[in-house]
């Protein structure tokens, strides 16, 4: 689906917060106005449902695994308009935890909230969002709704996104605009997010710089660098560039992401060698991700895409019996039809392939470990209901 053009949503006051804030469901008629056939005339209040619902067949390294139904994503949202300076967003997973995290430093459920908070627009360049959101990295699918995501990269699935905080954004002109963010760096505790003998960082915070530029109606990117305090004496540093074309009916994104880590915050390489003498996670991790994505509306109920993913995942430094370099390539292939029955509506059925392998180095493997597949075929739907 061709997707709106990203600034087109800056000045109004409801998407004071960039990330993951294309509502695929705007312009729609919700269902109150369906049923009542009263039309809103107001933005004060809009409640929506997203759901991602599919049949899925998993198998594993050629062997069957199981067939089953799967509700990927159930999420209630809440976001409007009090007047021409503030707004209010809220949203929240219905099929994840809700109590708060034990010795989080924001009082926050760490994985059922998405987003709480409140937007403020001082001028037409400048505004504000105050609460819990998500992190402005760059990626241009970083962007999106989640329930439209078939398959993350590695680095983007284990990566805590969804943290309290400040985002100041300024419209440097109609086609540029720049965000700075202040965030806690964690929302659960301590041992939860890097496992022991570690001490906390008296300013656990996350910096994050985003730059989103439109040039014309083709070219559209999201650049972002990132800094996280994680630990006393440890920090993480970030950096995403996500770069988008668009012509006519056909969209292509490619996404590139490096991180190198003070400590595994992901867990991925740790997984792979253990933890260290002190049970916690490993130290100067190192994570590189290319993604890229195409898709063609042929017509306007037809969408059809292919997604690539390539991933290296290690350490950036020696470490005792932990030598620098790559212990994991992982690859992703991706490739679907959807098809949306009603006219301007975003609710789409899909059929979708996802193939997963990953590659392990020699090092990697002195540690036990060994190459495997996964694959999934996956029959749903995907719809972002507007109720109100």
């Amino acid at each position: 689906m061709k997707k709106l053009i990203l600034l087109a949503m800056l000045f109004v006051p409801t998407a004071m917060m960039a990330q993951q804030d294309k509502d695929a469901s705007a312009g729609e008629e919700s269902l109150f106005e369906k049923v009542t056939k009263i039309e809103k005339k107001q933005d004060n209040f809009h409640f929506l449902l997203n759901m991602n619902n599919s049949f899925d067949i998993n198998n594993n390294d050629g062997e069957f695994q199981n067939a089953k139904f799967n509700m990927r994503q159930l999420r209630i949202e809440a976001k409007g308009n009090i007047n021409d300076t503030f707004s209010f967003r809220w949203r929240q997973r219905l099929n994840r935890n809700n109590s708060p995290a034990p010795d989080g430093i924001d009082n926050m459920p760490s994985s059922s909230i998405d987003v709480a908070g409140i937007g403020v627009k001082a001028s037409d360049n400048f505004s504000m969002f105050l609460g819990k959101q998500c992190a402005a990295y760059g990626g241009i699918e970083f962007d999106l709704n989640p329930i439209e995501i078939y398959e993350y990269s590695d680095m983007v699935d284990y990566m805590s996104n969804f943290l309290t905080g400040a985002n100041f954004q300024f419209q440097l002109n109609p086609d540029h605009q720049l965000q700075l963010q202040i965030l806690d760096s964690r929302s659960a505790s301590m041992s939860d997010m890097y496992g022991e003998g570690y001490e906390q960082s008296k300013v656990p915070l996350l910096y994050t710089v985003n730059w989103n530029g439109n040039f014309g109606s083709v070219f559209h990117t999201r650049w972002s660098y990132s800094l996280m305090s994680q630990a006393d004496g440890y920090q993480s540093h970030y950096i995403a560039l996500g770069n988008e074309v668009t012509i006519d009916n056909f969209d292509a994104f490619f996404d590139v992401m490096y991180m190198r880590e003070g400590i595994d915050r992901e867990g991925i390489v740790s997984g792979i060698v253990g933890p260290n003498k002190h049970g916690g996670h490993r130290n100067d991790a190192e994570y590189l991700s290319f993604v890229m994505k195409a898709q063609y509306r042929f017509t306007p109920q037809w969408n059809v895409f292919v997604k690539g993913m390539f991933e290296n995942e290690g350490f950036s430094k020696a470490n005792g019996s932990i030598e620098k370099g790559k212990y994991r390539t992982a690859l992703g292939y991706l490739a679907g039809v959807e098809y949306y029955p009603i006219k301007n509506s975003n609710l789409h059925f899909f059929l979708t392939y996802v193939g997963r392998h990953y590659t392990y180095t020699d090092r990697a493997k002195a540690f036990g470990v060994d190459d495997y597949s996964t694959n999934r075929l996956s029959l749903g739907y995907i719809w972002q209901l507007p109720m109100f």
